[in-house]
Formats: structure tokens, sequence, C-alpha cells
């Protein structure tokens, strides 16, 4: 389980974003300016819910989310994405 005391409110979820690749398949390395933000991450905290529509992901599910969902919040030094659910595409 994660050390986060953040709970997100009604259908939001906090998600811890993957680390973005450092190299190519081909074994180049990648420049820190040209790595491309990751799309997937995995899900650390989860609100309540609406009272019409609960929520499908859990704690600890991987997940895929559209490239400029969520907004970039950092807290205890770390960095982390805060998003509705339904901006998540797949659980992993």
């Amino acid at each position: 389980m994660s050390d986060v005391t953040i709970r997100p409110l009604q259908d939001r979820v906090l998600v811890e974003a993957a680390a973005a690749e450092e190299k190519t398949a081909g074994g180049i390395i990648i420049p820190d300016t040209a790595k491309e933000k990751p799309q997937r991450g995995r899900i650390v905290a989860v609100g309540n819910g609406k009272v019409d529509e609960p929520l499908t992901v859990k704690v600890g599910d991987e997940v895929l989310y559209g490239k400029y969902a969520g907004t970039e919040i950092s807290f205890n030094n770390k960095e982390y994405l805060i998003m509705r659910e339904s901006d998540i595409f797949a659980i992993l």
C-alpha cells in the first residue's frame, strides 16, 4: 500500500505516473528534452465516487490515461496526477 495521505473527492483518483522511457528499443538514450510524458501509471488513492456512479478502479490498478489528462501535483517530494475516473481509458 501507499503512504499517501491525500484523499481525492467524488470521482477523482490520484495516479503516480510511470517513469518516462530512458532508451529506445534500439538502445539509443533519450535526452530529457525529448522524453514524452508517460500515459500510464498506478492508482495510489481513490475518492468515494458519486451516488449514482460508483468507481470501477481501485488502489493499485495500473491504468492508461489521456496525454493531457489530470492536474500535476507535488506531495512529499513526489509527483502525482489527480484526475477524474472518466479520464482513464483502460485498466492494464
